[in-house]
C-alpha cells in the first residue's frame, strides 16, 4: 500500500507542475482518433533553436554569468529604491536575452536571499519582478518561447518583429518605473559576497556560441548548422548541460503541434476558427482572453493556425502574459520561488499578483490597441 501511496502522490505532483504538458498529450492523442497525425504538421526548426537556446542558457546558469552581473550591480545599490530599480530591471533586459523563465529562476531567489538579510517580506518586488520578466521578454525572437514561434511561423524579418514589440517595451519601463517609485521603503542595503571561480574559456566558448544562435534565430546562420556546433561542443565541454535543458516545453510543443494540426485538417473546424480570426481585433482580444486560460504559449500556437494577423497576436499573446497566474508559466515560477520560503503568504500573493496583473491588462490593452 505504501508504494502505491507513493507513486500516486509521485503521479498528482507530475499532473500539478507539468499541467500543460499533460493537456498537450492529451489533445494530441485525442485529436488523432479523429483525423492521422503527420510528421510534417511538427515544427522542427522552432523545436532546434529552442533546445539550441535552452542548453546555451544552461551553461550561462552553471558558470554563473548572470550572478555576478547581478551582485555586481546589486552592490552599488545606495537605497532601497535603488535596489528595487536594479532587481526589477536586470530581470526585465535579461528576460530579452535568456527567456522569462530562466530570468525569474535566476533573479527571485537573489531576491529572496536580500530581502531576508534586510527582514522585508519580498513579495510585492517578486510579483514586479514577474511582470518585468513577462514584459521585458516581449522584446525579442528568443524572450520566450512564443515569440520565438510567431517569429518563426509567419517569417517575420527583424525589422517587422521589433517594430511591433518596441512600444510595448517602452510602455512597460514607465510602466514598472511608476510601480517602483510608489513602493517607498527606508531600508539600509547590504551588500553581497562577490561570486568568484569563474571559468573563462567556457564563458568566451558559450557567448560565442549565443551569438551564432542569435544569428540562427533570425537566419543569418542555417539553425542546423547552429544546432549541430552547439551540441558537439557541449558534449566535448560539459554533457551534464543537456540534463538541464526542459524536455517537457519540448514535448509540449509536439503535443500541441500534433493536436492543431489534427483539428486544422477538419473542414469545418478551420472554417468556424478562420471566420472568428479574420479580423484585426478579434485576434487581439481572443489571444488575450485564451491566455488567460490555458496559457499564452498554447494560445499562440492554436490561434496562429488561423490567423493572419501576426501583429495582433503577438501583441495581444504577450499582454495576455498578465492576468491570471497561469497566463504565463513563467508567473508559476515566480510563484512557487516565492511560496517556497513564505508559505503562510501564499493567499495574500495570489491576491495581489491578480490585482497588479488585472492593473497592467488594463492599461496595455486600450493603449496598446490604439498604437
Amino acid at each position: 500500500m505504501k508504494i502505491v501511496q507513493i507513486y500516486k502522490n509521485q503521479i498528482i505532483k507530475f499532473f500539478k507542475t507539468e499541467t500543460i504538458l499533460v493537456i498537450a498529450i492529451t489533445l494530441a492523442i485525442l485529436s488523432s482518433f479523429i483525423a492521422i497525425p503527420k510528421i510534417e504538421y511538427i515544427d522542427f526548426k522552432v523545436l532546434f533553436l529552442l533546445l539550441n537556446l535552452m542548453i546555451i542558457v544552461a551553461a550561462f546558469k552553471d558558470l554563473k554569468i548572470l550572478d555576478f552581473i547581478a551582485v555586481s550591480i546589486l552592490n552599488k545599490c545606495t537605497s532601497y529604491t535603488s535596489l528595487c530599480f536594479s532587481l526589477i530591471f536586470i530581470t526585465f533586459f535579461s528576460s530579452m536575452l535568456v527567456t522569462n523563465d530562466v530570468a525569474l529562476l535566476t533573479f527571485v531567489p537573489l531576491t529572496i536571499i536580500i530581502s531576508k538579510k534586510i527582514k522585508v517580506n519580498p513579495l510585492k518586488l517578486v510579483i514586479f519582478q514577474t511582470l518585468a520578466a513577462n514584459l521585458g521578454s516581449s522584446l525579442t525572437p528568443m524572450g520566450n518561447p512564443q515569440n520565438l514561434f510567431i517569429y518563426s511561423f509567419y517569417n517575420l524579418t527583424p525589422v517587422d518583429f521589433f517594430r511591433i514589440t518596441l512600444p510595448l517595451v517602452i510602455i512597460a519601463i514607465i510602466f514598472l518605473t511608476i510601480l517602483i517609485i510608489n513602493n517607498k521603503e527606508n531600508i539600509e542595503v547590504p551588500s553581497l559576497d562577490n561570486i568568484s571561480g569563474f571559468n573563462t574559456k567556457g564563458i568566451i566558448i558559450f557567448t560565442i556560441l549565443f551569438i551564432i544562435a542569435i544569428l540562427s534565430v533570425f537566419r543569418f546562420i542555417d539553425y542546423r548548422i547552429s544546432m549541430g556546433v552547439t551540441l558537439i561542443l557541449t558534449l566535448i565541454i560539459n554533457k551534464n548541460l543537456l540534463k538541464e535543458v526542459d524536455y517537457s516545453l519540448l514535448i509540449t510543443f509536439i503535443g500541441f503541434f500534433i493536436f492543431i494540426g489534427n483539428i486544422s485538417s477538419l473542414g469545418v473546424v478551420k472554417s468556424f476558427l478562420s471566420q472568428i480570426l479574420n479580423r484585426a481585433n478579434n485576434t487581439y482580444f481572443a489571444s488575450i482572453l485564451l491566455s488567460q486560460g490555458i496559457s499564452n504559449v498554447p494560445a499562440t500556437m492554436l490561434i496562429a493556425n488561423f490567423t493572419n494577423y501576426y501583429k495582433e497576436l503577438l501583441l495581444g499573446v504577450n499582454i495576455g502574459g498578465m492576468g491570471t497566474i497561469i497566463a504565463s508559466m513563467a508567473s508559476v515560477i515566480s510563484f512557487k520561488l516565492y511560496v517556497k520560503e513564505f508559505k503562510s503568504y501564499s493567499g495574500k500573493f495570489l491576491k495581489k499578483f491578480t490585482f497588479y496583473n488585472i492593473l497592467g491588462l488594463f492599461i496595455f490593452i486600450p493603449i496598446i490597441k490604439l498604437l
